[in-house]
């Protein structure tokens, strides 16, 4: 007899050798099978069940089936859920970190980014943010009179902003022709009345002066002794050496305006004179990247409103409300004394965002022996509501003002201009002019270096709150730009460097709206569509169709049609040998053709993809007698130069301005000023 015995486990044996024992060994034999849990049953089966009731023997294929697919389903259920709550964040807060109040005991670590795992610590750069009034004793003509008086002026000492923040949101976008609408001249009809003309000695209250000529009788001995020069300049204070009379003072005189090189007005021809002078370096358009974290660790050299402070430090208006509303239970009052600190957490919102948002704002209160107090934190929660939370970890704070530089949170040019204009609190006219001056010169959307700053110089707000800018110096890594403003005797006012230049260049590098992408430099290289290595002729800038395409200078069009390759193309002649070509547009702007005379800035034709193209773009080239050249690296001429013959004059109110910004900050805050 064969028969398959099966345990528990659904093991299996063959007991065709129990047909040799006898019956009573059989008996035996199975007796102890079933009682160590075997059982005489058929074998396994993947069919189903033989009755209303399933046994231990089947298997279901279904049941299986349906129980893997349920817990996949499961699974990506409860991750959309997950995602979807918070919104897709990779950060978020918790009650517990939120509520509790109590301060943790550890050890002292350097200013890092505490709140992210890494094994790597951020470098800290030392920040700068003075904003500071100095006083100079001014000479100015009133009803025909010399006055001496003094006057304040405001001075800006800053790095250039390495973190995004609220403060710059909104800001319009990057746009060559806005930059030239804000570079253009000062009018003189204007009637802005600045004066830097600096006295060499200080006075107090006011001082008349009056010129007078020397009487025809006064021979001036060729040689005198010290006594005598004593005798004169103690009659002169005093003045009684002439009845009429008072000593002569040198200063700045203003000189003619320059006429633009460009057009001649009523002519067929071109005019001006340009010159290779400067050379801008080569940049590239900084790579996308995600913001990151970084902490900001900031002491308040005087007094200050809390509302103020959190808005000069990345906090919108709503934010500062609830920040203020969560401390005011724990503050006295929110006028924070001097030397107060604060340890600012910044971080996005999103992977998407293009700004950072304030985390988590600590404040330490200075005790009169010197030490400080830990007083309270707030944190932002995921519902964008801002707590009482726990103290951060311990760190030293350092002497200096600092902030974590994380690359991926460095700020184009552009935006970090805004950024730190808007924090010291100037206009947006002004800063559109700053960034206009240097537009010309510096790839404004590059992105910025640790340690780039600027230096501002302005007079104090007048009665309406208006002030006005005199002296501008950027530092970007090694280089140093400066910027003075200068009057001609017209009134036109302008900046100008310290060789008597200004800003503005003769051609613009990228001329298209919002100055397009850069995707193909000036050089050789494969060509996308024929694959052979040959010379690309210009620089291909990349934007949507239908961009607005404008003239890079003044000058007449001499070539305005279809061309194979180039598609729809427009060339341009300039003065002393210049010529600029653009090309692949969708079409041409109305009422142009050749011999048609273009200004700077004016729209000419449209971006698209004609001709031999893979996309749209523009195609942009500058020739010199006939030779193409690198747009981008090319010397250009600058459009406006002082005539030698003011050299002097201008050299002087350099001085004058140089010695504005090397003065101590006189002992009154802007408050006191405006008040």
């Amino acid at each position: 007899m064969r028969s398959r015995l099966q345990d528990r486990n659904g093991d299996c044996r063959d007991t065709s050798k129990d047909e040799a024992l006898n019956a009573a060994q059989r008996n035996r034999h199975a007796a102890l099978l079933k009682a160590t849990g075997f059982e005489d049953s058929p074998a396994l089966t993947v069919q189903s069940t033989d009755g209303e009731i399933p046994h231990g023997r089947e298997l279901s294929f279904a049941w299986l089936s349906g129980t893997v697919m349920t817990g996949l389903t499961s699974v990506l259920l409860m991750g959309a859920a997950l995602y979807v709550s918070f919104q897709g964040q990779d950060t978020f807060s918790t009650a517990y970190e939120a509520l509790q109040l109590s301060r943790p005991e550890t050890e002292a670590l350097t200013p890092t980014d505490l709140s992210a795992k890494s094994s790597r610590l951020r470098p800290v750069t030392a920040t700068r943010s003075d904003l500071e009034v100095i006083e100079a004793s001014i000479r100015e003509t009133v009803d025909g009179r010399d006055m001496i008086r003094n006057q304040p002026f405001v001075r800006i000492r800053a790095t250039l902003a390495t973190a995004p923040t609220s403060l710059s949101e909104g800001v319009p976008d990057y746009d060559p022709v806005a930059i030239l609408n804000a570079t253009q001249p000062i009018p003189a009809t204007a009637n802005i009345d600045v004066n830097t003309d600096v006295y060499g000695a200080e006075v107090e209250g006011e001082v008349a002066v009056r010129l007078a000529a020397m009487p025809m009788t006064l021979v001036p001995p060729r040689a005198i002794s010290d006594q005598s020069a004593a005798e004169y300049v103690r009659s002169v204070v005093e003045a009684t050496f002439f009845s009429d009379s008072a000593p002569t003072m040198a200063y700045a005189a203003l000189g003619p305006s320059i006429r633009d090189l460009g057009l001649v007005p009523g002519s067929n021809t071109l005019a001006g004179v340009a010159e290779n002078v400067t050379v801008v370096p080569q940049t590239t358009r900084a790579a996308d990247a995600a913001l990151g974290r970084s902490e900001r660790f900031l002491t308040l050299r005087e007094a200050a409103s809390l509302d103020e402070v959190l808005g000069k430090n990345g906090f919108s208006p709503n934010q500062a409300i609830l920040v203020t509303d969560a401390l005011r239970n724990v503050l006295r009052s929110t006028d924070l004394a001097a030397l107060t600190r604060l340890r600012i957490l910044y971080g996005p919102l999103s992977h998407e965002a293009t700004s950072l948002v304030p985390y988590r704002l600590s404040l330490y209160l200075p005790r009169s022996d010197g030490s400080y107090e830990y007083k309270a934190t707030v944190a932002l929660t995921d519902t964008g509501q801002y707590v009482l939370g726990i103290e951060p970890d311990f760190v030293e704070f350092p002497e200096g003002d600092t902030e974590e530089v994380n690359v991926a949170n460095l700020p184009s040019v552009y935006r970090s201009i805004w950024e730190t204009g808007r924090k010291h609190d100037l206009d947006d006219a002004t800063i559109e002019r700053i960034i206009g001056m240097y537009a010309y010169d510096v790839d404004m959307t590059k992105k910025i270096a640790a340690g780039d700053s600027i230096e501002i110089l302005e007079t104090t707000p007048d009665a309406e709150g208006r002030t006005e800018l005199l002296y501008v110096s950027l530092t970007l890594g090694s280089t140093t730009r400066q910027l003075y403003r200068f009057a001609t005797a017209d009134g036109v006012i302008d900046f100008y460097d310290p060789d008597g230049e200004t800003g503005k260049r003769f051609l613009t590098r990228r001329p298209l709206e919002g100055g397009g992408t850069l995707r193909s430099r000036f050089g050789y290289r494969v060509h996308p569509i024929f694959k052979t290595r040959k010379l690309h002729t210009g620089v291909d800038l990349a934007s949507r169709s239908g961009t607005p395409i404008y003239a890079a200078g003044d000058g007449v069009i001499k070539y305005y049609k279809w061309q194979s390759g180039y598609g729809n193309k427009v060339e341009i002649q300039h003065v002393n040998g210049y010529e600029t070509a653009y090309g692949h547009m969708s079409r041409y702007a109305d009422g142009l053709g050749v011999g048609s005379h273009v200004r700077q800035g004016q729209i000419i034709g449209y971006v698209g993809s004609t001709g031999q193209s893979t996309g749209p773009h523009l195609h942009f080239e500058i020739k010199i007698n006939g030779n193409l050249v690198d747009p981008l690296s090319v010397k250009l001429p600058k459009d406006n130069v002082l005539p030698q013959q003011y050299e002097a004059q201008f050299a002087q109110t350099m001085a004058q301005i140089n010695d504005l910004m090397a003065r101590d900050p006189a002992p009154i805050t802007v408050a006191d000023v405006n008040h």
